[in-house]
């Protein structure tokens, strides 16, 4: 839809500069296809993107390098690539904060549920993670799912 859109709003003369996206439309497999009419199109974005982090140089070295790598490695570091290995991470250390209050024990959903509800990664663990720069510090609570609101903006050169 995304493609669609761009090349319909540019053939129309709007400002692709001028468009706002939601995080669900910031993708590289959404902007080659639309080709020049993505150009200058600004979308929302929860992580960084991109292969220069310490996690991703691991998964690299650790994972494709190996060849137990999922889906093509010129897919890593991409908008979608980069939001399922955010999502693994924030599950992982949702469940590491679920075991250090119940103990190293089969955890039952209500268990993880506390976890995701008591989630707190700072700057520095963030870093320990090697992921600084892909997301900013996060604190979860009942009240406040989204950890703060924190939000970057991206825009599509033609390449990245």
């Amino acid at each position: 839809m995304i493609p669609t859109a761009l090349k319909e709003t540019a053939q129309v003369g709007v400002p692709r500069d001028k468009i706002v996206g939601a995080t669900s439309t910031c993708a590289e497999q959404d902007m080659v296809p639309a080709g020049e009419a993505a150009r200058g199109y600004i979308c929302a974005s929860l992580f960084g993107t991109g292969r220069n982090f310490p996690l991703i140089q691991e998964v690299l070295t650790y994972v494709y390098a190996r060849g137990q790598g999922r889906g093509p490695e010129s897919d890593v570091g991409t908008v979608y690539w980069i939001r399922g290995i955010m999502h693994g991470v924030l599950t992982a250390e949702a469940i590491r904060t679920a075991m250090r209050h119940f103990g190293n024990q089969p955890l039952t959903g209500a268990q993880v549920q506390w976890g995701l509800d008591h989630l707190t990664l700072t700057a520095a663990s963030i870093k320990e993670l090697g992921a600084e720069g892909l997301m900013p510090p996060i604190t979860l609570s009942c009240r406040d799912h989204e950890g703060g609101g924190s939000v970057k903006f991206q825009q599509w050169d033609g390449q990245q």
